[in-house]
């Protein structure tokens, strides 16, 4: 699919993002992204400054997941997605990598009957062929060690249970206010305990992080004593504040300097 490019020069003027820059300094803003779609499913595209400068690299590859009512582009306007990761690599923080931003719900909900039908186990199931189908079109490494998946709050329920469906897949799972168990019946999510334990076994990095006020914190302090009474490791990130992009944004800039190291 031809990438249609998206963001580019327009951050070279943008307002300094001092969330995760180095004291004093304005990031470059190096990184640019484009507008694709991947078996069926539209997605921004985040590309590091040298992309494709060196023809045989494979880079390690993120997939970051928005949350209900959102769509593809809720980390790059409201996330601030780019400033963050071009800070980052400025400070020497973070290794060079693709950021695949999916749609992850397609057929958004409009009231909260259909809320339900977000998380049905459908991205779940469409989750190989679409990775695959990123893995086609971009140099990203195939490598579990070189995988990353992340997302809030719905986009956290999808980052937990697609880890978990796929074990083994992807050594880094970071999970922002994440909605933790399933509503819906689907086959899918009925081993999830079994599936969760298994793939601890190889994840080198399963980050939660979760406000005080937060309407999801006690779903997320459930999990984590399911988490430690069956003694699975994890790092565990506390905040003020609730269900904000400001706390968003710095789950990521703690959760990015912790990956492909």
């Amino acid at each position: 699919m031809k990438h249609i490019l998206y963001i580019a020069a327009a951050f070279l003027t943008a307002a300094i993002f001092t969330g995760c820059s180095p004291k004093g300094a304005e990031p470059l803003h190096a990184g640019t992204v484009v507008r694709d779609t991947l078996n069926g499913t539209p997605c921004c595209v985040y590309l590091p400054e040298n992309y494709r400068k060196v023809p045989s690299t494979k880079y390690p590859v993120l997939y970051l997941q928005h949350g209900m009512y959102g769509n593809e582009d809720d980390w790059t306007k409201q996330g601030r997605l780019v400033e963050i990761m071009d800070s980052l690599l400025q400070a020497g923080e973070v290794k060079e990598m693709v950021v695949i931003m999916p749609d992850n719900c397609p057929a958004r909900p409009t009231s909260d009957e259909e809320k339900a039908n977000a998380m049905t186990g459908e991205w779940e199931r469409l989750f190989p062929q679409f990775m695959a189908e990123a893995e086609a079109e971009y140099p990203i490494s195939n490598e579990p060690s070189e995988r990353a998946i992340a997302g809030l709050s719905m986009g956290g329920f999808h980052t937990m249970h697609v880890s978990h469906h796929l074990h083994g897949q992807f050594a880094y799972v970071g999970l922002f206010s994440a909605a933790i168990l399933p509503l819906d019946p689907n086959p899918i999510y009925n081993h999830w305990e079994e599936e969760v334990k298994e793939q601890m076994k190889t994840t080198k990095l399963y980050w939660i992080g979760i406000g005080k006020d937060d309407f999801l914190y006690s779903f997320n302090e459930e999990y984590r004593r399911w988490l430690d009474a069956n003694h699975l490791e994890y790092t565990y990130y506390e905040s003020a504040g609730g269900h904000t992009w400001d706390n968003w944004q710095d789950y990521l800039c703690r959760f990015l300097p912790k990956i492909f190291k």
